[in-house]
C-alpha cells in the first residue's frame, strides 16, 4: 500500500479548470450581477443621510417588532457611527443582505421540493451534510479561481456556506404540518398549490423564518472570510486588525457585526410570527371547524400551535435551533 494515493484533489482541480474554461461567460455574468447588486445597495445606504438610515431602521423595528427593539436599534447604530465604522458596516450590510436574499431564494424552493419528494430528500441530505461540514475557507479557493479577488467570491462563498440551514428548516417546517390539517384542505376542494400556499407555508413559516435567521447569522459570520479575499466591509477591518495586532480596531469591527446580527435576527423572527396567521385558507378552516369535524379541529389546533411556535422563535431567550440531520 506504500505510495498508493487517490488523487481526489487533482480530479477536483481538473473539474474546476474545465468549468472555468467552458463556463467563463456564465461566471462573468454572475460577477457583473453581484457587483451591481452589492455595489448599488452599498451606494444607496452610504448616499442617504446617516440620520435618515438610522431613523428608518428604527421605524422598521418598531413597526415589525416593538419599541424596545427600535430603541435598541437607535443606540446600536449610533454606537456604530461613534466608533467610526459606519461606512464599513453599510458595506457589510449590503453584502449580507444580497447573499442572504440569494441563499433564501434558493433554499426555500429546495426545502419545499425536498419535503414533498422523498427521492430528492435522499439526495439532498448528504449534499447538505457536505456543505455544512466543509471548512468555510475551502469555498474561497474555487470562488477566487472563477471570480478573482473582490466582493464576488466573498458573496458566492457566503451563499454556499449559509444555504444549508434554510433548506433543512424549510423541509422540517413543511413536513411538520399536521396531516389532518392538509386533509381538511383537500376536503374543502383545495388544489395542491393552494394547500401549499394556504396551509403548509403559513403553518411552517415560524420554522422557515428560523432558517432565515440561521442563514443571516452564517452570512454575517462569513463577513470576515469575505474580507480575506478583498471584499470591503467589517471583515476587511477584522483582517487588517489581525495582521497588525490592532485589538481596538478588531473589537470595534466585531461589535459592529454583532449589532447588525441582532437587528436582522429580531426583524426576521418577528416577520415569521406575523406571517404564521395570514392565510385566508387557514382562516376558512378555523371558521368552519366544529365538534363534528375532527379534521377541521386539527386545523385550528395546528394554527394555534404555529402561532405559539412563532412567539417562541421570536423570543430572544429561545435557544438556537440546530441544523444537523
Amino acid at each position: 500500500m506504500d505510495g498508493f494515493r487517490i488523487p481526489v484533489g487533482t480530479w477536483v482541480d481538473a473539474g474546476v479548470d474545465w468549468l472555468r474554461d467552458n463556463l467563463s461567460g456564465l461566471f462573468d455574468v454572475i460577477a457583473v450581477v453581484v457587483r451591481f447588486l452589492v455595489g448599488g445597495l452599498s451606494d444607496v445606504l452610504l448616499a442617504a443621510p446617516i440620520v435618515v438610515v438610522i431613523v428608518v431602521a428604527a421605524l422598521l423595528a418598531w413597526l415589525i417588532r416593538s419599541w424596545k427593539l427600535a430603541l435598541g436599534t437607535l443606540v446600536g447604530f449610533a454606537l456604530i457611527l461613534a466608533m467610526g465604522q459606519w461606512v464599513t458596516a453599510m458595506q457589510t450590510l449590503a453584502l449580507v443582505v444580497v447573499a442572504a436574499a440569494v441563499a433564501v431564494a434558493i433554499s426555500v424552493p429546495l426545502g419545499i421540493w425536498s419535503a414533498r419528494n422523498p427521492a430528492v430528500r435522499a439526495v439532498m441530505k448528504p449534499v447538505l451534510d457536505f456543505m455544512q461540514t466543509m471548512p468555510a475557507f475551502v469555498y474561497l479557493i474555487p470562488a477566487i479561481t472563477f471570480f478573482s479577488i473582490g466582493v464576488v467570491p466573498g458573496v458566492v462563498a457566503t451563499v454556499i456556506f449559509a444555504l444549508p440551514p434554510g433548506v433543512r428548516l424549510t423541509e422540517l417546517g413543511i413536513r411538520g404540518v399536521d396531516a389532518e390539517t392538509v386533509e381538511a384542505g383537500h376536503a374543502f376542494g383545495a388544489t395542491p398549490a393552494q394547500i401549499l400556499r394556504g396551509i403548509q407555508l403559513p403553518l411552517a413559516m415560524p420554522t422557515i423564518m428560523a432558517g432565515v435567521n440561521q442563514v443571516i447569522m452564517l452570512a454575517l459570520s462569513m463577513a470576515v472570510v469575505a474580507g480575506m479575499v478583498g471584499a470591503d466591509g467589517l471583515g476587511k477591518e477584522v483582517v487588517q486588525s489581525i495582521s497588525t495586532v490592532n485589538l481596538p480596531k478588531g473589537v470595534e469591527a466585531g461589535l459592529s457585526v454583532v449589532i447588525l446580527a441582532v437587528y436582522l435576527d429580531r426583524l426576521t423572527a418577528a416577520l415569521g410570527t406575523r406571517a404564521a396567521n395570514t392565510s385566508s385558507l387557514l382562516a376558512a378552516l378555523d371558521r368552519r371547524r366544529g365538534p363534528g369535524t375532527p379534521a377541521a379541529d386539527a386545523a385550528g389546533e395546528a394554527a394555534d400551535a404555529a402561532g405559539e411556535a412563532g412567539h417562541q422563535v421570536a423570543s430572544p431567550r429561545r435557544a438556537p435551533i440546530t441544523t444537523g440531520a
